[in-house]
């Protein structure tokens, strides 16, 4: 029987290696990082790391990532950026304690993207530009804690509405898709009206802290409004006197002092 053709063979990650990956962030957790080490296949021997709080596969040949990946149960930020995943598991669902993913630059379709990714209740950030996505999944939508989601560079022509519509969403990046011109325009006036309407609430009902920040925010924007539209102001000539009576019915003309 004929052997099919083999992949390119990359770096054995040993245990003792993955160990020496580990990093300290600023804030005291624990960084696994395993980027640009030319992986071609997860490394299962990192599983028993799985107390690491960061994993960072990034700028790897990795295609399939593994349904045991789930026991990172205290993984707070996965970064598989730029490998070759064209599907990500169910059982990424029960990572609940994720606050950003990043899938960007893969081979991702939207078949790809398991519905179980509305089970990640606490994620902030998601991250799924540079892929194949000719839609986006609406369980996307049940993702209250979202900030901020990535969906540029993709093939997108339509975004669904409980996604523009995410209660805490602060940036959507949806540009280098194809569009329709009107749909583009329409989203972001959607998320504009949606921002606009978080300030509607009388004072009474909010705390000190709240309304100082309020206040704050008005003040600044009134500033950078003053700013952007000054009084228009009187120009000053120095060597030109009062304009003669032809000036005076065209407004071009001034004689110059000599």
């Amino acid at each position: 029987m004929a052997k099919g053709r083999k992949g390119p063979k990359g770096k054995k990650i040993t245990l003792n290696v993955a160990k020496n990956c580990i990093k300290i962030t600023f804030d005291g957790k624990k960084r696994l990082d395993l980027s640009k080490m030319g992986i071609t296949t997860f490394p299962k021997c990192i599983l028993r790391l799985n107390d690491v709080d960061e994993l960072d596969l990034s700028r790897n040949l990795i295609r399939k990532l593994p349904d045991s990946i789930s026991k990172f149960q205290n993984l707070r930020w996965l970064d598989l950026h730029s490998n070759y995943i064209d599907k990500l598991p169910e059982s990424i669902g029960q990572m609940t304690t994720l606050l950003y993913l990043n899938v960007s630059n893969n081979r991702l379709t939207t078949n790809g993207l398991p519905v179980e990714l509305n089970q990640l209740k606490n994620i902030r950030t998601v991250n799924l530009g540079l892929n194949h996505l000719d839609s986006v999944p609406t369980t996307l939508g049940a993702l209250k804690e979202l900030h901020e989601i990535g969906l540029h560079d993709n093939l997108l022509t339509s975004i669904p509405t409980s996604i523009s519509k995410l209660p805490k969403l602060k940036k959507l990046n949806i540009k280098r898709n194809p569009f329709p011109k009107s749909e583009e325009s329409q989203i972001f006036v959607d998320s504009i009206k949606r921002l606009e309407n978080l300030y509607l609430a009388e004072e009474k009902d909010l705390c000190g802290n709240c309304l100082l920040k309020c206040q704050q925010a008005r003040n600044k924007l009134n500033k950078i409004k003053s700013m952007a539209s000054p009084a228009p102001r009187k120009a000053i000539f120095s060597n030109l006197v009062s304009p003669n009576s032809m000036a005076k019915e065209s407004q071009e003309d001034w004689s110059v002092r000599t």
